[in-house]
């Protein structure tokens, strides 16, 4: 028997035991142009690409990216296949994918979720000053979908990758802080 710490409709007591070795491996993301979104990923996030798979056969290419605190830099094999099995043994990773040839149709869009019919909502990203990350982004020319004060949600903001995906950013402590 599992002791969940909140309460909610639908949520089960009994885990199974075999799902306790699973690891929630990755978030993907479809992508437009890789050499846009990998730069917004790493320059304007701080993410690390850990592993690129390309798949000729099928025209597409694999990025997976991670924050370097979030895995073990001292632990990542060098050898392509030893690298690929670490990387999809880890936590919490962002997989980009892209469709070869989107970059070159100017009237290639991504649906971001967001727009109707809603579906995907966002990704998110903790920081230790939500008001200092959004000056960041703000100077860097990023695309902001909310500011931290705006609306009725105070402290916490949304940006807006190259392909119109929402980020939310975040200060963990801040609820509390405002309490």
């Amino acid at each position: 028997m599992v002791k969940h710490h909140e309460v909610a409709e639908g949520l089960s007591e009994n885990i199974d035991e075999e799902t306790q070795s699973y690891i929630f491996n990755q978030t993907m993301l479809r992508i437009k142009d890789p050499k846009i979104s990998i730069d917004f990923y790493t320059r304007i996030l701080g993410m690390k690409l850990y592993r690129k798979i390309d798949f000729s056969d099928m025209q597409f290419t694999l990025y997976f990216l991670a924050m370097p605190g979030d895995v073990d830099d001292n632990f990542v094999p060098k050898e392509d296949n030893k690298r690929t099995t670490w990387t999809f043994s880890q936590r919490a990773m962002l997989e980009l994918t892209h469709n070869w040839g989107t970059e070159n149709d100017i009237n290639f869009k991504h649906h971001n979720g967001n727009s109707d019919p809603q579906g995907f909502g966002h990704i998110g990203f903790s920081v230790p000053d939500v008001y200092a990350a959004s000056n960041r982004f703000e100077k860097l020319g990023v695309k902001f979908i909310k500011k931290p004060d705006d609306g009725k949600m105070k402290g916490l903001a949304f940006i807006e990758d190259p392909d119109g995906y929402w980020i939310e950013i975040l200060q963990a402590d801040m609820i509390e802080k405002n309490s």
